[in-house]
């Protein structure tokens, strides 16, 4: 690529790239996508995101672009692969000044640097960390931090790299540099604590930035820089030093900044929590505690409880002594009263709903319902962190802890009125009990408490008391699955039903998530639930309606699909007005992808519960499916999974093909180049199309299929082989003239695979399941395949029947499946009658198989001592299921209805080889068949001659 003539037209490009407009956008992105691969189009990159005169949009799209090829096309081996001249350049402008005006450019930029050294450096990069530290040593304060930003993001990728020789280097590096990284936290450090001293406080957190970057190197060096940090002599001084020096400071100027000051908090929050995180529990910290703080504590208590490190070993004389004595320290601390007070003290004061809260659940109720349900939110805020540390808590000292919960529930016992003071302090006890369910198991008598109290408090309507109704229901579910009586479910449903038309919005929002979570799994399976079926799914279907948040939308329907999901077919009477919404709901979701996941969720289990009726959904479902696999249209990214899960159970329970249906397997080629982790799906979808209708499929796109199989078998592991070829072996058993014509251009290479003896066994069985449907079901295609090959080979048909005749006998034992094993017996019998010379020198290990065969498929009957072949099938019986059995899908019919066809079902092998042994001697005379019966072991001859008897 010529820099002077490429420049300008990689910038038009890309600044294409960047339109709303898709008619501009999408041939910049492939025109783009074209270039990747050509000379010079990186340092075409290079040079326009380090232009800060142009568009900001288009550097940050220049960068992206050049991160992405890092991926692609750096390493040597790579297709494609930039040559070491152009990386070479590459590298010298990457680090060539740090002068990034744009905060997230100079990210991506140190990210892309961090790339290439994880390939690189030291090797090919050498002079990388030399300049990275003398930048970060520089004046200029943009220099200094956007080197420091890369330095940062260099150590964390290097100190990923698991080889021993990698982490090798990385400890060299580290003691190199640990001194250096010291000192630069603790000058930083310095300027921002004089800086919060002279109240600049942009200047401070600046300075604070440096410092946190400063030390997340310290860190990552210290971690993964040394093999035992703690018993080296550097690292040792280093930190105690500079921390010491550091503190005294902080204590000093703590006492000159005001208390409202946005740098003391932060401040605070940076440097305290290390050393004193207990404080959250005391009245000594309650003036320095605020929320980020106490996050922080609780996170590091949580770690101190749950360390492995502080445990001794279960054998005493294998532990380290360090280990012991962290364990002692920790058990003199974690005493009896410290324990107690740690534990009433997170009961009674953070599990408390505050009152922004309370007014959050009146003014919002939707959102205040979604964020008591975040996922980890307990990372981030402060009740959800403090009942993951309970519970850890709880876990680990719940012999202490046990009585002091359950005392707080005695105190509650027949004091509930609708006061708000009581009201709180039921909902936070009520909370713990039901976070320590299962350590309580032994402890609590929950349907006791159920029937005598808990019953009573759900039928309180008090406006005041919505707020234990929510508490009470949660708690319910929580313990479901620890202790719960069966013969009280149905009481439950009552509740249930009953919650689902409370006037409070969370408190339904609360019944629907609990229903899912924690009763539907458990309970659903019994015939109890049915008669709330209607009722319930009704009410689930009008709080579907009536929130309006996507997040909330998301609850109500995944709980709806739960209950599709556990009652089947049951369901097909309820589910008109569901039916009827969903398209609305599509439409309404077009800009929220995750609401159109659940929607996709929803789908996959009413199309199950439907069955054949789910053709009535084709005008809705298969735009759908279209739209969320089509790798062309952006919210692939986000619906495809779900939608060729839906795809495929659309294909099992379609009672026949449509047009409409036939056509969406257009998106299939590109979903087959993406070889991703969804191509097992992709091939389940092949194989339901051949089932369902395999002249029209095969006709339309056998063609594009081989195409796409013949470039996947050129880079896929064995598995993926396996699962391209049982697509070639079911379409050859639905269709052999057909399938064998359509997919002719994978067959020599089966053929060449059973002659050289494929290793792999599975893939050796799969390539005999193969040919035996040929031979066995198209012989005059076999024949034209073996002239085929002979000709390809050099060597005369008749050598290379024997050597694939050699072949699969000797490698019979490759096959596991029954089936496949009575197809090898009935291809390799159908070559008889033959005066063939070769096939009769076979015709031993031909008798083998069949023999291995008939063990494999015959079954006595213990009244006439005759046999019987078990494979055989004469008609088709619809299952008796019992209830927690899922019909037979149509997919499931059809293959039952074609293994009537099958030879495999249709012929007795006993039968099979009987004929043909019949057929050979009337065609060799007695006295020359038995000169061939004497070449097969006599042992072979008495045990076929018993499973012959009587024909």
């Amino acid at each position: 690529m010529d820099m002077d003539s490429a420049s300008s037209v990689v910038l038009q490009a890309l600044t294409q790239a960047t339109s709303q407009d898709t008619a501009v956008l999408k041939p910049a992105e492939e025109q783009l996508r074209q270039w990747e691969t050509q000379p010079g189009f990186y340092s075409v990159l290079l040079n326009i995101f380090n232009n800060h005169m142009l568009d900001v949009n288009v550097r940050w799209l220049a960068v992206l672009y050049f991160k992405n090829g890092i991926d692609r096309y750096w390493r040597r081996v790579a297709p494609h692969a930039l040559s070491e001249e152009e990386k070479t350049s590459l590298r010298a402008g990457l680090i060539t000044n740090f002068n990034e005006p744009v905060n997230q450019i100079a990210t991506q930029i140190a990210v892309l640097i961090a790339k290439v050294a994880r390939l690189d450096c030291p090797r090919q990069w050498p002079e990388l960390i030399p300049i990275l530290l003398e930048s970060v040593k520089g004046q200029d304060g943009l220099q200094q931090h956007r080197a420091l930003l890369t330095f940062y993001h260099v150590t964390k990728t290097l100190a990923s790299k698991r080889l021993a020789q990698d982490r090798r280097l990385f400890q060299d590096l580290a003691s190199g540099i640990y001194s250096f990284a010291c000192s630069l936290w603790g000058h930083h450090t310095d300027c921002f604590l004089q800086q919060i001293y002279a109240r600049d406080e942009a200047a401070a957190l600046s300075s604070l930035e440096r410092t946190l970057l400063s030390l997340k190197v310290l860190r990552k060096l210290t971690v993964h820089g040394f093999q035992e940090p703690q018993q080296n002599m550097e690292v040792m001084v280093s930190c105690y030093s500079c921390g010491t020096g550091i503190l005294e400071k902080l204590i000093f100027f703590c006492r000159q900044v005001g208390p409202d000051s946005t740098c003391r908090e932060k401040l605070i929050l940076f440097f305290l929590p290390s050393c004193f995180p207990f404080y959250v529990f005391t009245p000594a910290g309650e003036g320095v505690t605020f929320e980020r703080f106490i996050v922080q504590c609780m996170n590091l208590i949580k770690m101190i409880v749950k360390n492995d490190a502080y445990k001794p070993a279960k054998n005493i004389e294998d532990s380290k002594p360090e280990s012991l004595e962290a364990h002692k320290i920790k058990t003199a601390f974690f005493t009896h009263p410290t324990l107690t007070e740690i534990g009433r003290r997170l009961v009674s004061h953070y599990f408390l709903l505050t009152e922004e809260e309370l007014a959050m659940w009146e003014e919002d109720p939707e959102s205040f319902a979604v964020e008591e349900t975040g996922g980890d939110s307990w990372k981030y805020s402060l009740r959800p962190c403090t009942e993951v540390l309970f519970l850890d808590i709880f876990h680990n000292y719940s012999q202490t802890l046990t009585p002091v919960l359950l005392d707080m529930v005695q105190n509650l016992q027949g004091q509930l009125n609708c006061s708000n003071l009581l009201l709180k302090v039921a909902n936070k006890i009520y909370n713990a009990v039901g976070l320590a369910a299962y350590e309580l198991f032994d402890n609590v008598d929950f349907d006791q408490w159920f029937k005598n109290q808990l019953l009573g408090e759900l039928q309180v309507n008090h406006h005041r008391y919505k707020l234990i109704r929510r508490r009470v229901i949660w708690l319910i579910g929580q313990w479901i699955s620890v202790k719960f009586k069966s013969d009280l479910r149905p009481l439950l449903y009552e509740v249930i039903l009953s919650l689902m038309q409370d006037p409070d919005l969370v408190v339904r929002i609360e019944t629907a998530t609990t229903l899912k979570l924690n009763i539907l799994p458990i309970l659903i399976l019994t015939e109890q639930f049915l008669p709330y079926l209607e009722s319930i799914f009704g009410l689930l279907f009008q709080l579907l309606q009536q929130v309006t948040e996507c997040d909330t939308k998301m609850q109500v329907l995944h709980v709806i699909s739960c209950v599709i999901e556990r009652v089947n077919i049951q369901i097909r009477p309820y589910v008109g007005c569901l039916v009827q919404y969903l398209p609305l709901l599509w439409k309404q979701s077009e800009e929220h992808n995750m609401l159109r996941c659940a929607i996709l969720t929803t789908l996959i289990h009413l199309v199950q519960g439907l069955g054949a009726e789910s053709k009535n959904l084709y005008p809705f479902l298969l735009p759908v499916i279209q739209l969320s696999t089509d790798v062309s249209q952006p919210p692939h990214v986000y619906l495809l999974e779900d939608g060729l899960e839906l795809w495929l159970v659309t294909l099992e329970n379609s009672p026949a093909v449509t047009p409409e249906l036939l056509r969406i397997f257009q998106n299939m080629s590109a979903l087959l180049e993406l070889s991703s982790e969804n191509l097992r799906t992709c091939f389940q979808i092949v194989n339901a199309y051949i089932y369902l209708s395999a002249t029209e499929f095969l006709q339309n796109y056998a063609e594009s299929l081989c195409r796409s199989f013949c470039d996947l078998l050129k880079d896929i592991t064995n598995e993926g082989q396996v699962q391209v070829l049982k697509v070639v072996e079911i379409a050859l058993k639905v269709s052999p003239i057909l399938g064998a014509h359509m997919f002719q251009p994978l067959l020599p290479a089966v053929f060449r695979g059973i002659v050289d003896g494929e290793r792999y066994p599975v893939v050796m069985s799969t390539y005999l399941g193969i040919m035996g449907r040929v031979l066995l079901q198209n012989s005059s295609f076999f024949s034209s395949l073996l002239t085929q090959m002979a000709s390809e080979c050099s060597q005369e048909m008749d050598q290379l029947l024997g050597s694939v005749i050699e072949m699969w006998v000797d490698r019979m034992d490759n096959i596991t499946q029954p089936e496949r094993r009575k197809l090898s017996s009935l291809a390799l019998l159908s070559l008889l009658p033959s005066d063939n010379s070769v096939i009769q020198d076979k015709f031993c290990g031909i008798i083998n198989i069949c023999v291995e065969a008939l063990h494999d498929v015959m079954t006595e009957d213990p009244e006439t001592g005759t046999f019987k072949d078990c494979m055989l099938m004469s008609h088709f019986e619809e299952p008796k299921l019992s209830d927690d059995e899922e019909p037979p899908t149509e997919q499931d019919k059809r293959k039952k209805l074609l293994a009537l066809e099958d030879p495999v079902h249709s012929v007795s092998l006993q039968q099979f080889v009987y004929e043909k042994l019949k057929a050979q001697q009337a065609m060799m005379g007695d006295q020359g068949f038995g000169v061939l019966m004497e070449t097969v072991d006599t042992e072979l001859v008495r045990q076929l001659q018993e499973f012959l008897q009587g024909l």
